[in-house]
This record gives structure tokens, sequence and C-alpha cells, in this order.
């Protein structure tokens, strides 16, 4: 009995942590990347993330003793317990907040851009001692994002859902997407607005179709097997630097989040007007809920 409530007191926390992450997957602009930031979580994400794909390469090549050894080496419970929140967050608080971005986007905005900016701070602290190249990186990085984010000015696809490209396009696709997905500050689905492929995805979800559906799969999977290896040993040989560029692409992220004049739904940028008071209250509220979190999350990582 003992055995299982220990069980259950490691699994509760990181189910809690991964439903964070996926309310912020829901959030045009916000990632859930940043949340395993401030979690503290990112680089335990990353490295098993790395020996899962590990593992799947050694079965894939034929290494069949090697590739189940790598298999027991991956911590399943903290990964399934964490994608278990994920689900859970995008199940029940999709609906939630994509009706609170069509009917409150000003003051939802000015959450998630309260939310993103202590967030900036945490990962920042993160970094240890900073130095020249530390702030020339995250302004760099920034200075970008910011000005790729303005080359489209809806963060929202129109269109007919409909496939229209070769499944070899929807593996591309998938490979770059998903590595959008795991960094702080970078939507996945508006990575693939940005690649005018929201549509196309979404009819292939709506179409059944498996092909596509498979292709776009693998392409997942293929990015994320690359991706997570370079960043672990990116992380592992240069830390303070990729957490600059991090934060570099949470502050750049943060044109999306600007409230005014329609929340998330434009990357336009406008000065404070009409609603005004009330999201700035938002903005530092949710600023101070970040650096709550941030020491309470200490108590109970793993």
């Amino acid at each position: 009995m003992s055995a299982a409530v220990s069980r259950l007191r490691s699994v509760v926390p990181q189910v809690l942590r991964g439903f964070a992450m996926g309310s912020a997957d829901i959030v045009p602009g916000v990632s859930g990347g940043t949340v395993a930031l401030v979690l503290g979580i990112y680089e335990r994400l990353i490295a098993e993330v790395r020996a899962g794909a590990g593992a799947l390469r050694l079965l894939l090549t034929g290494s069949i003793s090697g590739g189940f050894a790598a298999l027991r080496r991956v911590s399943w419970v903290w990964l399934v317990s964490l994608l278990v929140g994920i689900l859970a967050a995008i199940a029940v608080l999709s609906s939630v907040i994509e009706e609170l971005l069509h009917t409150q986007p000003v003051r939802t905005a000015a959450v998630f851009l309260g939310l993103v900016g202590g967030s900036v701070v945490v990962a920042w602290r993160t970094i240890g001692a900073i130095t020249a190249r530390h702030v020339a990186t995250a302004a760099t990085v920034a200075i970008a994002l910011f000005l790729l984010l303005g080359l489209r000015d809806a963060t929202e696809a129109s269109g007919a859902e409909v496939v229209t490209r070769s499944w070899v396009v929807f593996t591309l696709v998938g490979a770059v997407a998903i590595c959008a997905m795991i960094l702080p500050g970078v939507s996945g689905s508006f990575i693939l607005v940005m690649l005018g492929m929201y549509t196309e995805v979404l009819g292939a979800v709506n179409d059944r179709d498996v092909v596509v559906l498979a292709a776009f799969a693998a392409g997942c999977a293929i990015g994320l097997g690359v991706f997570s290896t370079l960043l672990n040993w990116l992380l592992e040989h240069h830390h303070g630097l990729v957490l600059s560029a991090m934060v570099g692409l949470m502050v750049g992220s943060l044109r999306v989040l600007w409230p005014w004049p329609g929340g998330t739904g434009t990357t336009r940028l406008e000065w404070p007007a009409d609603d005004v008071v009330v999201p700035v209250v938002l903005v530092l509220v949710a600023f101070a809920v970040v650096m709550v979190l941030e020491r309470v999350s200490y108590a109970t990582r793993d």
C-alpha cells in the first residue's frame, strides 16, 4: 500500500505539470515548452525524449536487444504521466480557452502575456552568470522571431479545410512543426499557419486521410528524434547559450500575445486603448502567479 501511495504522489504532480503544458499549447504564441522551463523539467523532458528516440532508432536498424534495453532505461511513468496531463488539458480546456479568446480576446491575451513575461524572468535566472554573449544571443533571437511573426498578420488560417499537397510535403511539415512544439515561445499551430498548412492538416484529420496523417506522424517522429538529440547535446555542451536563445524565443513570441488591438488573433501592434486597466492588472497578476509557481514547483520536483 505504501509503495502505491508513494507512486501516486510522484504521478499526480507530473500529471498536473502536463496539464499546465497542455493548457499553454492551446493558445497561439504559447508553447508547452515555456511551462516546462518554468517548472524546471524542460531539460529532463528533452533527455527522456532523446532516449526514447534513440531506442526506436535501434529497433528500426535491427538491434532488437539493444533497442529493448534502451527502452527500459526510459522513465515511462514520468513521460506517460506528463502526456496524460497534456491530453487532459486539451480535452477539458480547449473549448473554454478558445471561447475566451473569441469573447474576451484582449483580457485573455493579457493573462498569457503576463504568464510568458514571468516565464522569461524564470528562464533568464536559470542561466546563471550572465555574459555579453548571453545577452547578444537572446536579443538576436528575440528580434528575429519578432520580425518573422510579423510576416503574417493573422495567427489563424482561413480557407477550406481540404488536402491539396502530397504526402511528402506533410512529412516535411510534420518534422518542422514538431520541432517548434518543443521549443519555448513557439507555437506549433502557428508554424503550420506560417507554412500555409494549418487548414491542410485539419482537412486530413476531418477526412480521416490515413496515408497523409501517417506521413505527417512519421515526419513528427523523425523531426522529434533528430531535434531532441541535437537539443540535448546543445544543452549539455552550451547550456547558457541555449537557454539564452530560448529566452529570446519567448520574448519574440510576445508579439502574438500583445493584447491590443485584437488579442492573439493578430500580430499587429497598437497602443493600449479602450479596455486598458483590467488587462494591465491581469498581466501583473499572471506575472506574479508564475513567480509563485516557480517557487512551489521546487517542492514537488522529482
